[in-house]
Parts: C-alpha cells; structure tokens; sequence
C-alpha cells in the first residue's frame, strides 16, 4: 500500500511521523501518525492504536499527551489515526462537532449518505491495521489499543466486537454507554438507523451483558469531568463488567477534567499497562 509522507520529526530517540494513503474502505484519502521507537531499528517492536475523541485528529494525541518519551524507553510504537474521514462532500457533515467530520464513532455506518465513507470500524481493524504492519516494523502479534472519549469507546467496542485481534485495551473518560447518551443517540441515529436493536452491538456495556469478553481494562475517569453525568456512564459498564466477569480496573480521580491535562497525568500509567502484555 502506497504511503505518503507529510511529515516525520526526531523524537525522544524515534520518529514522529505524519502520513496519507488511499484507504480503500474509506473511499478517500486518510491521515495517521505513527511514532516510531529507536527499538525498532534492531528489529520489530509492539505497536498500540490510539483512537481519539470528537473533534480530534491525527495530531492531537500526539502534540497533547505526552506519550513518546516513555514509550521511547518501552519500545512501543504508537499509532494515532484521524477520527473520521474528512472532505466527504456531504451535506452537513461539518454541521455540527459531535457529529460528522471528526465524529466517526467507529463503527461502519449502514445509513445513507454515511455508508458511502464512514467506514471507521473496517479502516481501523482491517486497513490501517494492515497497513501499518506492512509499511512499519511493528508486531501483528503484539497489538494493543486504547483511546479517550469517542475514542475510549471506540477501544472497548472494537475489543469487545473483534475477540483475539488487540491483546491489551484501556481507555481514558470513555462514552461507556452509547445508547444511553444524547452523544450515542445522535451518531447511532446518523449512522445506523431507528432501530435501536442495532444499536447495541456497537456499545460497550451492552457487549459484555451479551457476552462478549476482552483482555483485563484498565479505564481512568476524572470526577471534575464536564460529561460524566450525561454522557459517559463509566458505573454502568462497570456494573456490567461485575455481573459478566470481565476483568476491569475502573480508577476515579478527584479534580480531573475531560481534557489532555487529565489524560498526560496518567499516560504513563497506561503505557506500562499495555507493555505488560505487549512487550512481555
């Protein structure tokens, strides 16, 4: 798969770099960043998926966290994909910030005019994945996945919907509840329909009532978040995690807002989750 370069920057030993290709699943052009640890000039490293939250873009995991100083010293690749696809040329898809351009939810849309490009689900299980295996020396049997907000609910429902393929998943503040939320409503109404049934298969909580398992979660919640009374609903997943034996560490934090001032606080935290099962 062809790659195009838009930008690569030395850091902390590595390579941050910024990237385009021609997503097949998508049907137009999309971005991704992909930071490259020094480990992986002797050889391939362990690679972990960042999934961002609306508004977001490729770069801003990048610029906000924190994170490649120490996945420097862990030796993991970190790759941070766009949040949806971008210049789609549909009425309304920038109309509004929770849904649209940079609102992909990731999930593959199955309503029209959406089903045309957001195919999120499909570019980040599949394609990129594909991609980044193939273009970048990282490990197919070493991946993990995490993400915050949108994101976070994009880490525990791709887990959850695709069993074997991430080995180590968390998620900061994730939308825990979709179908509960107005921001779950509004993107599942946009994307998938009326019909609520369809609905759950794309929410977390609803995944693991239904059976679905994971690796053991690690999620951190601020208490001084905006969202987590409306939108987030960290106590239902958690309730369902209990009742279905799934395996999560569910940490709150007095003071902490939604924002990448509570997400670089804990990133280490969430780097070593991961490199304890993915560079073990």
């Amino acid at each position: 798969m062809a790659v195009e370069t838009i930008s690569e920057h030395r850091c902390f030993g590595g390579v941050q770099g910024f990237y385009r290709h021609a997503s097949g699943e998508i049907g137009l052009p999309m971005k991704f960043g992909v930071f490259v640890p020094p480990q992986a000039a002797h050889g391939p490293v362990p690679v972990l998926f960042y999934l961002a939250g609306l508004t977001c873009t490729e770069e801003t995991f990048a610029i906000k966290a924190g994170a490649q100083r120490l996945a420097a010293e862990l030796g993991l690749m970190l790759v941070s994909p766009d949040t949806s696809p971008r210049d789609t040329g549909i009425e309304g898809a920038s109309a509004a910030w929770d849904f649209g351009h940079g609102a992909g939810f990731y999930l593959d849309a199955t309503e029209s005019p959406w089903s045309a490009h957001f195919r999120m689900e499909s570019w980040i299980t599949r394609e990129l994945r594909e991609l980044v295996l193939a273009r970048f020396p990282a490990r197919g049997d070493r991946v993990g996945l995490f993400g915050h907000s949108m994101g976070g609910h994009g880490a525990l429902t791709l887990a959850l919907r695709n069993p074997g393929l991430y080995q180590s998943v968390s998620a900061f503040a994730p939308i825990a509840a979709p179908t509960q939320c107005p921001w779950g409503e509004k993107a599942f109404g946009g994307y998938l329909g009326a019909d609520r049934a369809a609905w759950a298969s794309h929410d977390a909580t609803e995944l693991v009532k239904g059976g679905s398992k994971a690796p053991p979660l690690l999620i951190d919640q601020g208490l001084a978040d905006n969202f987590l009374a409306a939108q987030l609903h960290p106590h239902l997943f958690e309730a369902a995690c209990a009742a279905a034996g799934q395996p999560l560490t569910l940490r709150r934090h007095e003071g902490y807002d939604h924002g990448y001032y509570f997400i670089a606080s804990f990133i280490d935290d969430h780097l070593r989750h991961h490199a304890q099962t993915l560079c073990a």
